[in-house]
C-alpha cells in the first residue's frame, strides 16, 4: 500500500487501441491520466473511444454514474512531451520498434522526474536494452498489457537486468490495483505470452500457405477442437498481421531459430497493407460488415 501511495498520476504515450484501453484502466481506478500521442487525429478518436466506452459501462450498470463522470474529468491528451513531466509512472504503447521506443525513453528520461517509473508495453523487446537508453534502468520495467487492456485480465510484468525490487513492487501493486492477475517473465525475446502464441500463430500460416487446410477450416479446427475461443488466422487479424510479423522478427533475431521466422504468407499480406481488422482486411475481409467476419476470396 505505500509503494501505491505514490502512484497519483499516470501518464500513457500511444493513444491506440493498447494505449486507450490502458487510459481507460488507469482513470477508472481513479488516476489522473495524461494520454500523449503526436497524431491529432489519433488523440481525437482515443477521446471519443474512451468517452464512450465509459458511458457504455455506466449504462450497463457496471460504473456508476459518479465514478464515470469523475474518471472523464481526471483524463487529459496532448502532444506536449512536458506535461508528462508530473507522472509517477509513464506506460508507453507505441509502435514496436525497438529503435522508436529507445528514442522516446530517453526523451523521457530528460523531462520525468526522477522517481518516475517508465513501463514499457512491449510485447517482444529487451527490457534490458531499452533501459539502457536511459539513466535510470533500475526504475524501467517491462508492463504487458493483453488487448483489449480493460477487459482481458492478465499482465505480463517483465524485469530489464537492472529493474529494482521497488520498481517490481510496485509496478505488480499497480496493475492488482487495476484488477489484474500477474505472471513474471526473464528477459527473454517474446517474454512467456508471445513466446508460446506467435509460434503457433506463424504455424496457421504455414498451413494456409502449404495448402494444407482452408483458413476457415484451419480456425474451425482450432476453435472447436482445442477450446480456443478465436482461431488463429482471426486472432492475428485482431492483434494487427503488421505486430505479428514485428513480434516473430524480435524472437527470430533473438532466439536465433528458424521457426520463428515470419510465413511468406503472413509478410505479403502486411507488404499489401492487409494488417488485419484494424485496416478493414487481412486474412479476413471486415469492410461489409462492421464487427462481423467475412472470408476474402483470395489467399
Amino acid at each position: 500500500m505505500a509503494e501505491m501511495k505514490r502512484f497519483k498520476t499516470i501518464g500513457v504515450v500511444g493513444s491506440g487501441q493498447m494505449g486507450s484501453g490502458i487510459a481507460q484502466l488507469a482513470v477508472t481506478h481513479g488516476f489522473d491520466v495524461w494520454v500523449l500521442d503526436t497524431d491529432q487525429d489519433a488523440l481525437s478518436r482515443a477521446t471519443k473511444s474512451i468517452s464512450s466506452s465509459i458511458q457504455r459501462l455506466v449504462s450497463k450498470g457496471q460504473l456508476s454514474q459518479a465514478v464515470g463522470k469523475d474518471a472523464l474529468e481526471r483524463l487529459w491528451f496532448t502532444s506536449n512531451l512536458e506535461k508528462l513531466s508530473s507522472a509517477d509512472i509513464i506506460i508507453e504503447a507505441i509502435v514496436e520498434s525497438e529503435d522508436v521506443k529507445k528514442k522516446l525513453f530517453l526523451e523521457l528520461d530528460k523531462i520525468t522526474k526522477s522517481s518516475a517509473i517508465l513501463a514499457s508495453n512491449t510485447s517482444s523487446i529487451s527490457i534490458t536494452r531499452l533501459a539502457s537508453a536511459t539513466s535510470r534502468p533500475h526504475q524501467v520495467i517491462g508492463m504487458h498489457f493483453m488487448n483489449p487492456p480493460p477487459i482481458m485480465k492478465l499482465v505480463e510484468i517483465v524485469r530489464g537486468a537492472d529493474t529494482s525490487d521497488e520498481t517490481f513492487d510496485a509496478t505488480k501493486a499497480l496493475a492488482e490495483r487495476f484488477g489484474k492477475t500477474v505472471i513474471c517473465s526473464r528477459d527473454f525475446a517474446g517474454f512467456v505470452v508471445n513466446r508460446i502464441l506467435m509460434p503457433m500463430i506463424n504455424e496457421a500460416f504455414f498451413a494456409l500457405y502449404t495448402g494444407v487446410a482452408t483458413k476457415e477450416d484451419i480456425d474451425a479446427g482450432m476453435k472447436l477442437g482445442t477450446n480456443h475461443p478465436m482461431g488463429p488466422l482471426e486472432l492475428a487479424d485482431f492483434i494487427g498481421l503488421d505486430v505479428c510479423v514485428s513480434i516473430l522478427k524480435v524472437l527470430h533475431a533473438g532466439l536465433g531459430d528458424n521457426k520463428y521466422a515470419p510465413c511468406p504468407i503472413l509478410v505479403q499480406y502486411v507488404d499489401a497493407g492487409r494488417l488485419g481488422r484494424k485496416r478493414g482486411i487481412g486474412v479476413y475481409d471486415y469492410r461489409q460488415m462492421l464487427g462481423s467476419v467475412k472470408p476474402s476470396s483470395k489467399l
